[in-house]
């Protein structure tokens, strides 16, 4: 077991032994600890993690969300926190669907204010408590959350400079079929020796 194995172990046994059932799992895997916490324990998870001696995670790295779509939960909230003074990360699961907001950290972390307006806009996952809560890396008037997997990826709007109107117009996506077909044979092929497109030569084998 490496150093750094046995630094994790013994920080999940001290994190479970704190929280109880405020942290049900815990993963300690390829140098990596994740805690799998509960959504409506979020924050005091957090600041345990922040404050504890024996944690000291002082920095908040990302927040991120997961989806999956054939869970009844179908969002994970993963938090990436890392200790400087003790050279360890941590990683924090929890679960939430569409409609049920998560617990801001702000309030912990400055920081997750833009972590969390980018979850929002890429997932829809609600943070309660955020006091801007509102759509970061996306167009004024975009539909829907582009990082779903139901999410199509062709989006269901685009936008282009309407000369006539002497504005930016949004119009739905339209696909060409003629700019689906594509000739994929390139010049270059039936050039090498051992090309299976190249024509035999005449007299020779």
């Amino acid at each position: 077991m490496s150093q750094t194995q046995g630094l994790l172990e013994t920080l999940a046994a001290d994190v479970q032994a704190a929280l109880g059932d405020r942290v049900p799992g815990v993963t300690v895997a390829v140098g990596e600890l994740t805690l799998h916490a509960r959504a409506d324990a979020i924050l005091e998870v957090l600041r345990f993690l922040r404050d504890d001696p024996r944690c000291r995670f002082r920095t908040l790295v990302d927040i991120c969300g997961v989806d999956h779509p054939d869970r009844e939960k179908r969002f994970d909230v993963v938090y990436h926190l890392l200790s400087m003074h003790k050279n360890l990360r941590v990683r924090v699961k929890i679960e939430t669907d569409e409609a049920t907001p998560v617990a801001s950290a702000i309030q912990i972390w400055p920081a997750a204010d833009w972590f969390e307006r980018e979850a929002f806009d890429m997932y829809g996952i609600l943070f309660s408590g955020h006091p801007d809560l509102r759509r970061l890396l996306t167009d004024y008037g975009f539909q829907g959350f582009p990082l779903r997997k139901d999410f199509p990826l062709t989006g269901y709007v685009e936008v282009r400079y309407d000369p006539e109107q002497e504005r930016v117009v949004y119009e739905p996506v339209k696909l060409q079929q003629a700019f689906r077909q594509f000739d994929f044979l390139s010049p270059w092929e039936g050039m090498l020796p051992g090309d299976e497109k190249a024509k035999p030569s005449g007299g020779g084998q």
